[in-house]
């Protein structure tokens, strides 16, 4: 009788958002967003949602970057607390959290509102700047000084007309402060929809995603596991390989593929350990969850992976595949103009193409190359596509971090490539996913959801990708209580489906 007469009561609205800062799986401060709904006119905690931390600074960085890192961070959580318990409390009260379109639609307006505002403070300084250059530039004499201590050629010698042969990086684009209340909101609206339907967020996604049609049938994203972190700034000489990756074959369920990668990660620690000592490998564990080792030249870190398989009875390309996260974008110099990808070693970007399509012959294993080039140098990653498309997926990771963007201009900053690797972060909000997905799926690209930097143990991400249908994700190493919380919450969900 009671279940009967509850059908009749009004529906449950949001009546409060909480902000507060949380820290993540770095230490680092970020945002998490509470929900509070009216339900049969009681006010009740429904769900909370942490957004990740994108920017990571690296290890080497210098004390005042790292500093002005910390401070700038440390204010932009401290503005998304305040637009949540202020603003968005006000501006989302009363609204269904079912209704995600709505919800999403009114962030989106506030968010463009507080860009232009931030426009609009920034103008009078850059016009202040804008009269300041001629007046500095006409104080710099002709006899112009170039680092070291250079003098640059006159006009008109052809020394002059060295010209540019690399398109130069394209400005980074600044997360506004405080957009990650926009993230939070987003998502937690999410997490409460579903759990006011009393469906699992995966399920919640995909019937946002077909406009609330049930979908026949739904896969779980092949996870592309972290195995090595190979540091960049070691005394060894490979820059080149920040991950290298395993993916285990399709027909495995994944309790079984995790179990395969972590029998791989037990040989590798054995194969890295040095000989009559007790273990030193795991003293080396990456913010990303997995062992971290420094490289001398390309094939080694490949030559290992190949190692540790062949000691278990495994072999690479059929038991078990290779994705490399190059993260090139990082490596160029750009007074040589060129990539650095060892010690002392560099290569033009066509003579990059050439490298891979050498690395693919010789281990075809690899299915996968993240970030093999900056985005900017778009002709060449048309010619990798050519080369080793039919081969091997490219994907585009620090290419298409910004979805608000990919979703408003299709071709706006991502070159020519066989998937993205889209991160839910900042201003993202879930209708921008769900709309790039189907962008994505409709361009017969791949979509990888992928874990930033600094995650949190919010294991939602997991949810968005089943949801969304992506085909791979990218979670990191199988160590770390932020990153193995998501591989549990996927052998969960493989279980209910």
């Amino acid at each position: 009788k009671a279940n009967y007469i509850s059908k009749f009561s009004k529906a449950p609205v949001i009546c409060k958002l909480v902000g507060r800062k949380v820290l993540d799986g770095v230490g680092q401060p970020t945002l998490e967003v509470e929900i509070h709904c009216t339900v049969k006119n009681y006010a009740k905690r429904i769900c909370s949602t942490v957004m990740p931390s994108h920017s990571q600074i690296p290890e080497d960085a210098l004390p005042e970057i790292a500093k002005a890192d910390e401070k700038e961070r440390n204010e932009s959580v401290n503005t998304a607390v305040e637009w949540v318990n202020e603003s968005l409390n006000m501006m989302l009260r009363d609204l269904e959290p079912t209704d995600q379109s709505k919800v999403d639609k009114m962030l989106g307006e506030y968010f463009t509102k507080k860009v232009e505002e931030k426009k609009e403070i920034q103008k009078p300084e850059e016009e202040e700047a804008a009269e300041v250059a001629p007046a500095l530039t006409s104080c710099i004499s002709s006899a112009t000084v170039l680092p070291g201590g250079k003098k640059a050629a006159k006009a008109g010698k052809k020394a002059a007309v060295a010209e540019r042969t690399i398109p130069p990086a394209e400005p980074v684009e600044a997360a506004l402060s405080g957009s990650a209340a926009i993230g939070g909101a987003s998502l937690a609206v999410a997490k409460a929809g579903a759990t006011i339907n009393h469906v699992p967020l995966y399920f919640h996604i995909a019937l946002l995603k077909h406009d609330q049609d049930p979908p026949r049938e739904m896969t779980l994203p092949l996870p592309m596991v972290t195995v090595l972190n190979c540091e960049k700034n070691s005394p060894a000489k490979l820059k080149l390989v920040k991950e290298v990756m395993l993916i285990p074959p399709v027909q495995l369920s994944l309790r079984q593929g995790i179990e395969r990668v972590l029998d791989i990660q037990k040989e590798m620690m054995r194969l890295l350990e040095p000989p009559g000592k007790a273990p030193q490998a795991l003293k080396r564990i990456s913010h990303l969850g997995c062992l971290i080792t420094g490289c001398d030249d390309l094939e080694q870190p490949l030559l290992l992976m190949q190692t540790a398989c062949n000691n278990i009875g495994l072999e690479l390309g059929t038991d078990v595949y290779l994705a490399v996260n190059c993260a090139a974008h990082e490596l160029m110099d750009y007074v040589k103009e060129k990539y650095e990808i060892l010690t002392g070693t560099f290569k033009s970007p066509d003579e990059m193409v050439d490298m891979y399509v050498e690395l693919i012959k010789k281990f075809p294993c690899i299915i996968a190359l993240i970030d093999p080039l900056r985005k900017e140098d778009r002709q060449q990653w048309s010619n990798i596509c050519c080369a080793l498309g039919s081969k091997c997926y490219l994907i585009a990771e620090d290419a298409a971090t910004c979805v608000s963007k990919l979703k408003i201009d299709q071709n706006i900053n991502v070159p020519r490539c066989s998937g993205v690797v889209l991160k839910y972060i900042n201003g993202t909000k879930v209708s921008d996913l769900i709309e790039v997905t189907g962008l994505l799926d409709g361009q017969r690209h791949i979509t990888i959801l992928g874990s930033p930097d600094g995650e949190s143990s919010d294991d939602s991400l997991v949810d968005l990708a089943v949801g969304l249908g992506a085909r791979f994700i990218k979670l990191g190493g199988l160590s770390r209580g932020e990153r193995v919380t998501k591989y549990n919450r996927l052998l969960a969900i493989e279980e209910e489906l």
